[in-house]
């Protein structure tokens, strides 16, 4: 209402310039800096740059190169700086940034939201819309919504948290759940103390510049109708969004190395391993928690793909395949989740939807690859996987029995729907069948699966790896069947698993020892990341790079791109040794934390709690195998590995001491290339060109290591010689 009387009596104008066909005019109110977005006839938004109580003193223009415009100001408060940066010739960007220096030490009880529609006279409540979807937790601090009356078209509004840390770590506070609001109220609400008879005791730090806000918009002049369509243009609006946020940079990590540690401590910790009919079964957790199929098929499967990668079969993985044929039900005809003995305190009958399909996913790649035994055993069970997803008419409630399918919970916490991806992982097991047996059968699932999910906009994903699957399915399908709607289906999947990401870097509280960027948190309201559901979509990923074709959207190519490259450092920290002992959970749902054994920690947090409160998650410890065997690539005949943070879409030995390789990452992004040397033999002397015959200087040269820097999208050549 305050904004809606000031615009109607003017603002003080500070400035104007223009994105594409959008007009923005900077002004000062009451209280608060605003820059009006209007589309001439069509509506606009008003972003509050920044505000002060009782007013901006005065309001001072400088020339700043890459700016817009580039303001200074004084309150009461102390000194102000706003900068206004825009860009884009299709998706139109607009970036403002407000920093304040307080003359005292500043506690801030409240700053108002900062993001309003408006209709053709500037009226924020005369303007009609939808807010498609909205920060999540800790994930990314983004709100998509469509102003629909006036038509002004779709906007993604973003904060980039990364650049607000020092507020944070300031004021106490975290930025969880910050970015949404309920119209035509939306937008940023900065976090702040909350309110009690105790008064806030940490401010801002007099003298110092704090940044308060860094809010990236991206303009779309045409609104979608369709959900498939609202998905792409969001996908496409957060990679323009993506171009300008902060990413850090990559850090290389020995993930050869920790997949030979992990392989010792399966065989060697006690706490790792149980034996039970004469076989060796994996515990869920270091010392805790009863033999599961899923996670026995999660570590074999990843260890035999470690084994094809090195040339030799593993012998614990043939050991731990043995006893899968004990998790088998005869009576039932499918996998049952615990062995035949498990204990009383475990309803044995129980199985959560999706727990039912992910082993058959894992011993449907067995089978592909030459598994006999995983073969049988994945014929022998999906009937029964069919049956369970015709009873339920493809829609999944949490749990169930698996005796006679008696729902024993139907629905999520919030009480709004069941496990809602699970069509997709679905369609990604009988899509497997199909391969494996030529059926049409498994094809008329994978279809009615994916079918059943239309619909779901962002409220698809419940489990962060299985919205992965999901993506994957619906390229594969569009593959077999060369119908586009699958491939476009492809992209609500993606943009519900980007959705739940943390785009962001947080250093607040014990976060400033690992990384947090680009993670996927676990469920669709999981405060935290967990290494399982981490590296399985970095597994789906491969999958849907590998099928996606030209007609797939750049933007969701470069962005699946990077959640896969920066897997390959963040998940590195899941490990108990890889962060200081200090910052690690004293207290355990499940077993205990040993720092000695190379096993991940379940959770780490973006808002600073102590990492590892679930406990050691023994079922991540496939990451090392997964994550060695895709990201190192041997060469025959050479001394030396190949380590690649993006997708190798395709190689070619062009000669005896020559690769060509191309990466399939975006065409706006890095990727690195390093040369690793495997034993006592000097590298070789290594040169990287383009395709274009210009050459690549190396950013690191050390005795074991050359690392390259190359665009993501680069075809390039490795040559090589004696030194």
């Amino acid at each position: 209402m305050a904004l809606r009387e000031e615009l109607a009596r003017g603002l003080k104008r500070v400035g104007a310039f223009t994105i594409g066909d959008f007009e923005v005019e900077v002004g000062a109110g009451g209280d608060s800096l605003w820059a009006i977005i209007r589309r001439p006839g069509r509506g606009g938004m008003a972003i509050r740059a920044g505000h002060a109580t009782g007013g901006f003193r005065t309001l001072s223009k400088h020339k700043a190169e890459g700016t817009k415009l580039h303001l200074t100001a004084e309150s009461a408060i102390g000194e102000h700086r706003f900068c206004f940066e825009a860009s884009g010739d299709d998706l139109h960007l607009l970036r403002v940034r407000a920093w304040v220096t307080p003359q005292q030490p500043l506690l801030v009880p409240f700053l108002p939201r900062d993001l309003y529609p408006l209709d053709d006279g500037d009226d924020p409540l005369g303007a009609k819309g939808r807010v498609e979807a909205a920060q999540r937790g800790p994930n990314t601090g983004l709100i998509y919504l469509a102003i629909d009356e006036p038509a002004f078209g779709h906007v993604l509004y973003m904060q980039d948290f990364s650049g607000l840390n020092g507020w944070y770590r300031a004021t106490g506070t975290t930025p969880v759940g910050s970015v949404g609001g309920e119209w035509p109220e939306l937008g940023y609400l900065p976090p702040a103390p909350p309110q009690s008879h105790t008064p806030p005791i940490n401010p801002l730090p007099a003298g110092e510049e704090t940044a308060v806000s860094d809010a990236v918009i991206v303009l779309r002049d045409l609104a979608a109708a369709t959900e498939s369509e609202k998905a792409r243009q969001f996908i496409q609006m957060l990679g323009e969004a993506y171009g300008v946020l902060y990413r850090p940079p990559f850090t290389y990590h020995e993930w050869v190395e920790r997949a030979e540690r992990t392989l010792k401590d399966l065989d060697k910790a006690p706490t790792a391993t149980i034996t039970h009919y004469g076989h060796r079964y994996i515990r869920p957790y270091n010392d805790a928690e009863y033999p599961d199929s899923m996670v026995q098929m999660t570590v074999l499967a990843a260890m035999h793909d470690y084994g094809r990668w090195k040339g030799e079969r593993i012998q614990l993985a043939d050991a731990f395949a043995g006893g899968m044929g004990k998790f088998f039900d005869p009576d039932l005809q499918t996998l049952r989740r615990y062995l035949p003995n498990v204990g009383d305190d475990k309803d044995a009958n129980a199985v959560d939807s999706w727990y039912l399909y992910h082993p058959l996913r894992n011993l449907g790649w067995l089978a592909l690859n030459g598994e006999d035994w995983a073969r049988e055993l994945f014929l022998k069970s999906v009937d029964f996987g069919i049956r369970a997803a015709q009873h339920f008419d493809y829609v999944w409630p949490i749990q169930y029995d698996v005796r006679d399918f008696a729902v024993i919970t139907a629905k999520r916490g919030d009480e709004t729907h069941g496990q809602t991806d699970v069509g997709g992982f679905y369609a990604y097991v009988m899509l497997l069948g199909f391969e494996l047996t030529g059926e049409m059968r498994f094809l008329d699932e994978a279809r009615a699966a994916i079918d059943a999910a239309m619909g779901m906009r962002f409220e698809l994903e419940y489990q962060a790896n299985l919205t992965a699957w999901g993506a994957a399915a619906c390229l594969r399908l569009w593959r077999i069947t060369n119908e586009d709607a699958y491939r476009e289906q492809a992209y609500v999947y993606l943009a519900s698993f980007l959705h739940n990401c943390e785009i962001w870097k947080s250093d607040i509280g014990v976060a400033e020892h690992y990384s947090n960027f680009f993670g996927a948190t676990a469920l669709h309201d999981a405060p935290y990341m967990a290494m399982y559901e981490c590296f399985d979509s970095f597994m789906a990923f491969e999958k849907l790079l590998l099928e996606a074709g030209p007609e797939f959207d750049p933007a969701a190519r470069m962005l699946v791109g990077e959640y896969c490259k920066y897997v390959l450092d963040r998940a590195w920290y899941y490990y108990p040794d890889a962060v200081p002992e200090k910052i690690l959970a004293t207290e355990w749902r499940n077993g205990h934390i040993d720092r000695k054994l190379s096993f991940p920690v379940e959770d780490l947090y973006a808002d600073g709690q102590a990492p590892g409160q679930v406990g050691q998650e023994i079922y991540g410890a496939g990451a090392a195998f997964a994550l060695a065997a895709r990201a190192y690539h041997r060469i025959e005949g050479a001394d030396f590995h190949l380590f690649v943070n993006h997708l190798v879409a395709a190689t070619d030995r062009t000669g005896d001491r020559a690769l060509s390789l191309q990466l399939a990452g975006g065409a706006a992004c890095e990727a690195m290339v390093a040369v690793l040397r495997t034993g006592r033999k000097k590298l070789p002397a290594c040169r990287i060109t383009l395709a274009g015959g210009d050459a690549v200087r190396p950013t690191l040269e050390a005795d074991d290591r050359i690392e390259f820097t190359v665009p993501a999208d680069a075809r390039l050549v490795l040559t090589w010689s004696d030194q």
